[in-house]
């Protein structure tokens, strides 16, 4: 261990503050930024333990606090259960019931991580503030991580040049097999524990059932893209475009139907082929640029959901805040509330906004 990261060593000492959320990720986190000399303190994010959920803050924190015994570090609770469901589950219920389909794990990085935690930490004297995101800040300029198939870039273009002076990602040059060795060659029991799904800080969830417990049962009408009634759904804001299950159709027709449209004032679910749901050009407002706001006629790569296929794209301001977003293939899925980001062709994120 020591011969595998002495060449990585730099000691220091400063005070950082690791999101311990009792995953392998952030617990590698804090071993290695222990070693490299930082005072670490581990943090246990409190923001919702109903276990009809299938959430497991309960086992999760348990997980934190053997780390955090395993590695000697600090370990502190911070419970963020009122401001969680008041800054993200309510948004995330009020966009569904709009049509929309929000991800709350991005708001969950700007109100909580990187908002509530972040604030926190700095008024309490420390220096930093890291994660277990699978990310790069070179520069104060956020980047990519190397690992391909765990990049968590996406959920953190809300991040601003001020914030990533005070953040680390001590993952972003390393891939998750090697964070998984690290973590059972130093003896972390969750090593092998499997990487958390669904809503941050709650879990996988059944989305209509959680949905359930604040929006209504509304039966109505599935019609194809030429408005003839062709089945039924349980209510237009369970379903998301691409979706091609949860709903019932009367007429057979060979081949799998998609989700290509919602009409909210009549409760319509419109759907389609997979190639009726293609599109090339789309709409992206409340942009968010680390950097300065750019100027004309921009060209970068761009993904429209987390380890999405990068698109090169181009994009073009039609009024003040709103852009055109010219695709050089064909998106499926294109939903309206999920991010765009856009990306410059080394990796480093510029920025993103909300798919209109």
């Amino acid at each position: 261990m020591e011969e595998l990261w002495s060449g990585q060593l730099k000691k220091v000492s400063k005070k950082v503050a690791v999101g311990l959320s009792g995953g392998v990720d952030s617990s590698v986190s804090a071993y290695l930024l222990k070693k490299q000399g930082y005072e670490v303190t581990g943090v246990y994010m409190q923001c919702w333990d109903s276990k009809a959920d299938g959430c497991r803050a309960e086992e999760d924190r348990a997980d934190a606090v053997k780390v955090a015994s395993r590695i000697e570090i600090p370990f502190l609770t911070l419970d963020f259960r009122a401001e969680y469901k008041q800054k993200v589950i309510e948004y995330f219920y009020k966009s569904y019931e709009e049509g929309l389909t929000p991800n709350p794990d991005i708001l969950c990085n700007k109100e909580i991580k990187f908002g509530l935690f972040m604030d926190w930490a700095i008024k309490e004297g420390f220096d930093f503030v890291a994660t277990g995101h699978y990310a790069r800040i070179k520069n104060n300029t956020l980047m990519r991580g190397i690992d391909n198939t765990k990049d968590q870039s996406y959920f953190l273009y809300l991040l601003n040049k001020e914030q990533l002076k005070k953040i680390i990602f001590p993952l972003g040059e390393m891939r998750k097999i090697e964070v998984r060795k690290i973590a059972k060659k130093v003896g972390l029991q969750n090593f092998n524990k499997p990487d958390s799904m669904g809503i941050c800080f709650i879990g996988e969830v059944d989305i209509k059932d959680f949905l359930s417990k604040k929006l209504p049962i509304k039966v109505g009408n599935v019609v194809d893209k030429n408005g003839e009634i062709i089945g039924t759904h349980d209510g237009v804001y369970f379903y998301t475009i691409g979706q091609r299950h949860g709903f019932k159709i009367t007429k057979y027709y060979g081949l799998p139907l998609y989700v290509i449209g919602k009409n909210m004032e009549k409760n319509e679910l419109i759907v389609g082929f997979g190639k009726d749901g293609l599109r090339r050009n789309f709409e992206v407002s409340d942009l968010h640029w680390i950097e300065k706001t750019p100027s004309g006629k921009i060209n970068c790569d761009m993904r429209i959901r987390h380890l999405g296929v990068l698109n090169k794209a181009s994009l073009t301001e039609v009024v003040k805040g709103t852009y055109i977003v010219e695709t050089r293939e064909p998106l499926l899925a294109v939903a309206a509330g999920q991010s765009a980001v856009f990306y410059d062709s080394k990796g480093v994120v510029l920025g993103g906004g909300i798919i209109l």
